[in-house]
């Protein structure tokens, strides 16, 4: 079967045509933006891409067109489909009618740390000897892939709720019909598809409707939004976790680096691992408790977060240069923003924290959020901004409680220059976007090893 991809350089999207090839069927794909971590995966697997978004690509016909949620109508491709009858779908009804079927789906909702958490619980059944499936957001470091098919009975994905396609516009985590399903959080997202937070709440219900009796829903105790979706209607178990949650951590460590798990008042075991952060430790505790449900005992999630090692893009080290350390991560939200810079600061004390922030998703560029940024910002050292084209609202004045410690550009490659004025030995520099951002990363670290820099 020759399934053809539309969009295919998304991290869903992705993931989708991974499935596909491992599984044997014919895969090509033609996206608007050809970038890493995605394109270089698709490459390895000899998966055919194309950039832009022509008809002729689609010629001869494909058995099935898989649609992004990226694309609309006016599309030469979409149109193309549409007007010779090829059959189509959105990536969530294919992997829901050829792999989440028939077996036990372990969902990841929410609007922070879902990458994380789903890549942590497949680390944790990998660990226990199973070979679980899965569909990540990102590319877990344990795997080296974002999606992998697996064996029964095990199916970790992480459940978005962006719509599924222009023809689709229920959230993506209604088709998965998961047994274990993890609520990490809820907050106010995606402004360019949701009015407001209750109408969100309203999906993430109609996500809880479709987990069975038998099944577990896996929430923190203390989230607000969540309690007023379970208020809406609950018929599986709730496990809580976090504070006053049947699950807790005790740290060890502020950066969240250590720490002590607790189930029902009693103490699992100790955590020692790579990465930092409390949101981390939030996360950990969900997945210990979905695997705990999946049937793993608690020891061997310890055991198995040991040696996690993150997903590409959260907090990963893209480099040192002359003592200066250079960082990758995916936050573009306020409160993933926030949350980000603190772990940071927790593990490197005060030596100074350079931020580099991308505005960029549809729900930043609106300004939705722009009123929470500073508060966000406000642990770093030096922030510098990047303002898009389709950004809508004044960054610098906007942020102005920053003062000097902010710079607005327009373009990143000011941005490197500015930082390659201010950087000194030991600086940490975090750079936070949800995409390309023009490979600054590697660009920021070729400069720092050509500058001499002065103690």
């Amino acid at each position: 079967m020759h399934i053809h991809i539309l969009g295919i350089c998304g991290t869903f999207m992705g993931g989708i045509a991974s499935l596909a090839a491992e599984k044997g069927f014919k895969v090509t794909g033609q996206d608007e933006n050809v970038y890493p971590p995605m394109s270089t995966q698709l490459e390895k697997l000899g998966i055919e891409l194309q950039e832009g978004y022509q008809s002729k690509h689609l010629q001869p016909y494909p058995d099935v067109v898989v649609i992004g949620n990226a694309l609309k109508r006016g599309v030469e491709a979409v149109e193309y489909v549409l007007n010779e009858g090829i059959k189509y779908q959105s990536g969530p009804q294919w992997l829901a009618e050829n792999i989440l079927n028939e077996r036990w789906v372990i969902a990841v909702a929410g609007t922070h740390g879902k990458t994380t958490t789903t890549g942590m619980i497949a680390w944790i059944l990998e660990f226990a000897g199973f070979n679980p499936g899965f569909l990540v957001g990102g590319i877990p470091a344990n795997f080296g892939l974002s999606a992998k098919w697996g064996q029964d009975p095990y199916f970790v994905v992480e459940a978005d709720e962006y719509d599924s396609a222009f023809f689709d516009k229920r959230s993506k985590f209604v088709h998965y019909h998961p047994k274990t399903c993890v609520l990490n959080n809820l907050e106010f997202d995606h402004a360019d598809i949701f009015n407001n937070l209750d109408e969100i709440k309203k999906q993430f219900h109609h996500l809880v409707r479709t987990v069975p009796g038998k099944g577990a829903l896996i929430v923190p105790k203390n989230d607000k939004e969540l309690q007023d979706v379970l208020k809406m209607g609950a018929w599986s178990d709730v496990i809580f976790f976090g504070n006053n949650g049947e699950w807790q951590a005790v740290l060890h460590a502020s950066d969240g680096s250590s720490f002590d798990v607790h189930y029902q008042g009693k103490n699992q075991g100790q955590v020692k691992w790579q990465l930092i952060g409390e949101h981390n430790v939030s996360n950990a505790l969900a997945a210990i408790a979905a695997t705990h449900h999946a049937g793993i005992r608690p020891g061997v999630a310890i055991e198995a977060l040991a040696g996690f090692q993150s997903v590409k893009r959260r907090m990963e080290v893209k480099g040192q240069v002359n003592n200066v350390t250079v960082y990758d991560d995916f936050a573009h939200h306020p409160t993933a923003i926030e949350t980000t810079i603190a772990g940071l600061r927790a593990k490197i004390g005060q030596k100074r924290l350079i931020a580099i922030v991308d505005i960029r998703s549809n729900t930043m560029c609106m300004g939705t959020h722009q009123h929470e940024m500073a508060k966000s910002l406000a642990k770093a050292d030096k922030v510098l901004v990047y303002q898009s084209p389709k950004v809508s609202w004044n960054i610098k004045q906007t942020l102005a409680e920053l003062g000097d410690n902010l710079m607005v550009a327009q373009d990143t490659q000011h941005i490197i220059d500015a930082v390659l004025q201010m950087v000194q030995p030991n600086d940490h520099i975090l750079i936070m976007s949800n995409g390309g951002f023009d490979n600054i990363h590697q660009r920021l670290l070729q400069a720092l090893a050509q500058t001499e820099m002065v103690a």
